[in-house]
């Protein structure tokens, strides 16, 4: 858990101010989006907070260095306003020459005023908050974020809590660094390349929850999260455990505030460079990986949303564990092929996690249908029952129409529940024998 959330950590730090460049012109953003299961009891908040504390720490001293300047910024903004409102006023009681000076003078301290730009208070850090208040926050602070929180309520949030319809985009353009343009009646807000980071600690209730929710799915919201699955230890735990040594603290806290503070103030981001043997390294692993992807016979084939950006993601914990190892001089450094070798033993740990998890969350909707569909097979007890008959049976809410239904149908075919068969034609005019789909008889006998 804490190694899960230090990357999200180290996300925060550098997302939208580091690029790995993996060759030609693919460019990976270095900004992850991790959750971390576990159920109560296991000192999730506990943990949570040490990992995240020193961001906190260096949002406030960003905060506190900016006030001058916004203030600052605030006071002159107003005085030239108000310079600006008495230029109008003495313009409209004044005639001829004078009149047109001094609608002149008020155009121009009204110009000047409407060009100040009064900067934010810095942030790096947002909770559970609105997709629109994100979008507001990631705009101001010059498109990068990080939704950080020790439950899963964000979840809720985005399917539509309080505006009563999902809103995701933020989300998925804030993960892969697509541009963000939102219309606001009263403002319009544009980012280039955003960088959201999210780092949540959850219980494994809302995995199986946000698994119900086709959108999250559809859209590819759940392909984006890195999943950590640790095993609970709880009637297991050692009682009375020497503490984190106070150096080891020290220093890791130490160490993420100099990193986020060192690229807090940086208007383009770093570009990172592979050394010849991490591209090669990086090569190998996709070559490993492709297979894996076929949607038969693959081992990642049923998550291949997911799997699909594994390489992508390897590349970003290679930028990450650089700059961490590197926090002076890692930007005129080529990421070393043992931090490629390591990055891609995080992406091996995500991949087996992500599989329990999808698993847990059966947001895999062919095998969740499929097991539905297995189901009324069992409990109808037929021997061969044509299409329309079967989808009769189903339930709308998950079958909405016949095509829902052929990817389940597909799987239990590949499995040996079932046979399509088609009858041969009759001879006579019309359309051909429509399919029927013959049963297993170990599914009929309750056996399968």
């Amino acid at each position: 858990m804490a190694a899960a959330l230090a990357l999200s950590v180290l996300s925060t730090a550098a997302g939208g101010r580091i690029v790995v460049r993996v060759r030609g012109r693919w460019y990976e953003p270095t900004n992850l989006y991790v959750v971390v299961a576990l159920p109560p009891a296991n000192r999730k908040s506990a943990v949570f907070s040490a990992m995240t504390g020193p961001l906190y720490e260096a949002e406030k001293h960003l905060a506190n260095e900016a006030a001058g300047r916004i203030v600052e910024a605030e006071l002159t903004r107003k005085m030239t306003q108000e310079a600006a409102d008495k230029a109008a006023t003495r313009a409209a009681g004044a005639d001829g020459p004078e009149r047109d000076n001094l609608v002149a003078e008020a155009i121009d301290l009204a110009q000047q005023a409407e060009a100040l730009t009064v900067p934010p208070r810095p942030r790096l850090l947002a909770d559970d908050s609105t997709p629109e208040t994100v979008t507001s926050l990631m705009a101001e602070q010059g498109g990068r974020l990080a939704v950080m929180s020790a439950e899963g309520g964000i979840f809720d949030i985005i399917a539509g809590r309080y505006s009563g319809a999902a809103n995701m985009e933020v989300f998925l353009k804030g993960h892969a660094g697509d541009r963000l343009k939102v219309d606001r009646r009263n403002r319009e807000e544009f980012m280039e390349a955003p960088a959201l980071t999210m780092g949540l600690a959850v219980q494994p209730s809302v995995l199986e929850d946000i698994g119900k929710n086709r959108g999250f799915d559809g859209r590819g919201l759940l392909a984006r999260f890195l999943y950590a699955l640790p095993e609970s230890l709880v009637g297991y735990r050692k009682i009375g455990p020497a503490p984190v040594p106070e150096t080891v603290a020290a220093r890791y806290e130490r160490n993420v505030m100099a990193l986020t503070l060192s690229l807090a103030e940086r208007a383009e981001p770093e570009v990172l460079q592979l050394s010849p043997e991490a591209g090669s390294a990086l090569i190998t692993f996709e070559e490993r990986m492709e297979p894996q992807l076929r949607a038969k016979g693959g081992k990642l084939g049923h998550v291949g949303k997911w799997a699909g950006k594994l390489v992508g993601t390897a590349a970003r914990v290679a930028g990450l564990l650089h700059v961490a190892a590197h926090l002076e001089d890692g930007y005129a450094k080529p990421i070393e092929p043992s931090t490629m070798t390591a990055a891609i033993e995080v992406a091996d740990y995500f991949a087996d996690h992500a599989l329990s998890v999808f698993d847990l969350m059966g947001a895999d909707a062919a095998q969740a249908r499929a097991q539905s569909l297995l189901e009324v097979l069992r409990s109808n007890g037929w021997d061969t029952v044509s299409r329309r008959d079967l989808f009769a049976k189903l339930s709308r809410s998950e079958f909405p129409t016949v095509a829902d239904m052929e990817p389940a149908v597909a799987l239990l075919e590949e499995h040996g529940y079932l046979r399509i068969h088609t009858p041969p034609r009759t001879g006579k005019r019309g359309r051909p024998p429509a399919p029927r789909y013959l049963i297993h008889p170990q599914v009929r006998e309750g056996q399968a």
